[in-house]
């Protein structure tokens, strides 16, 4: 399966491979999931190190289903490894289609990974728009069926023989790719472009993304419920065949997949329910030579949940972390300085208290942190924000 897949959070990325030298790329490992082979319009792309188990798979089962049509042996597989190899470059190809039209909205691309179901491209952001999400969308489908049509009017103009057997496989591996891709339902392109229709129509991108992640799941169920229903009679041979498995694998991922985008657009829809004001936990300033038994007593007294280091002229400087409070034995707690289990503050650990939404998760992520500083306009304290509470709201969302 491919298509683009936007990426709201930039935390779990990481920092792009650097240019390769002149020549072949070298082949280099992503930390997450796979190995650069190569940078095409200056976007990394990875192949999953599952990819090379489920090719040479492939390679085995077309080999074999090449039997009554192509001989000697040799090649066979050397037409089945073709089919392979021409399948995933047009996925890339597809990917990147995806990756230009994104760069030319102004969307960053991240990467384009290539792993065992086809690919997809990650992009940065959401298109701000139903038009723009269309187009990033449409692009991948409308370049796998040019190259098919293409490709078909090839095998016209070459002789029978090798080469247009292989033209031939390009043939099929595009026009699988696109016309799969258009299937109205998430995680495919179609599904995206089912999204930005709905979204134009109604006005409103997570209603239809919730929408076209249930038709995904209804283009799940037939995946594996209209094979079943064509072959009832042969139901048990089906369901072991290979066919069937890797149809039952694809229904499964795209159920997933599904499954995962209407959490997320639930979440998105009651992201802006969270802010930092209703979080936030009022706090006390106590010098960092207050001992720790000192330093709890007047935060109970005050009714305050957070301890904040202040110096000579009441101004913060560090945050106490509550979990090393907790963790400390009470009978330990009048020898130990509250300024020993601080953090100090840094430019990331104060954060506007207006802050809510994604703003605020975003802000949260780009300095991970148990403890922030929550401060007014005019750089009065307003409270503390515990990465744990915010967590726990978030997920509630």
């Amino acid at each position: 399966m491919t298509g683009p897949t936007p990426s709201d959070s930039p935390a779990p990325g990481q920092p792009p491979a650097t240019p390769p030298s002149a020549g072949q790329p070298a082949a280099r490992r992503d930390p997450r999931s796979g190995l650069v082979i190569a940078r095409v319009l200056g976007i990394p792309v990875v192949v999953s190190p599952y990819w090379f188990l489920v090719a040479a798979i492939l390679v085995y089962l077309y080999a074999n289903s090449l039997d009554s049509t192509v001989s000697p042996s040799s090649t066979r597989y050397l037409v089945s490894a073709a089919f392979v190899v021409l399948l995933y470059v047009s996925v890339l190809i597809h990917e990147l289609s995806h990756c230009a039209v994104a760069r030319a909205f102004g969307l960053s691309v991240r990467r384009v990974l290539l792993y065992p179901l086809g690919g997809y491209s990650e992009i940065e952001q959401e298109p701000p728009t139903p038009v723009q999400e269309f187009a990033v969308s449409a692009a991948g489908p409308a370049i796998s069926l040019v190259l098919a049509g293409i490709a078909a009017l090839a095998t016209h103009a070459v002789p029978d023989g090798l080469p247009n057997l292989l033209i031939d496989q390009l043939f099929r591996a595009n026009l699988l790719v696109g016309i799969f891709n258009l299937l109205p339902g998430l995680p495919l392109d179609g599904g995206r472009i089912f999204r930005a229709g709905i979204w134009r129509v109604t006005g409103r991108p997570v209603s239809a993304t919730i929408a076209a992640a249930w038709a995904g799941r209804v283009l799940a169920v037939a995946l594996v419920a209209v094979p079943l229903a064509l072959y009832r009679g042969q139901f048990a041979s089906l369901l072991t065949s290979t066919y069937g498995l890797w149809l039952a694998f694809i229904a499964i991922f795209m159920w997933m997949q599904a499954g995962q985008a209407i959490s997320a657009a639930r979440v998105r829809e009651r992201l802006p329910a969270i802010s930092a004001r209703t979080l936030a936990r009022r706090a006390i300033g106590v010098p960092a030579a207050t001992p720790l038994a000192e330093a709890v007593r007047r935060a109970e007294a005050a009714q305050a949940r957070a301890l904040v280091v202040v110096d000579h002229d009441a101004q913060p400087v560090a945050l106490v972390n509550e979990d090393a409070v907790i963790a400390t034995p009470e009978q330990r707690r009048p020898w130990i300085e509250v300024g020993s289990m601080a953090r100090a503050l840094g430019p990331g650990l104060i954060l506007p208290a207006g802050l809510s939404g994604i703003e605020l998760i975003e802000a949260v992520r780009s300095t991970p942190a148990t403890e922030y500083l929550l401060v007014e306009p005019s750089g009065q304290i307003y409270g503390v924000l515990a990465a744990a509470d915010l967590d726990r709201a978030f997920a509630g969302a």
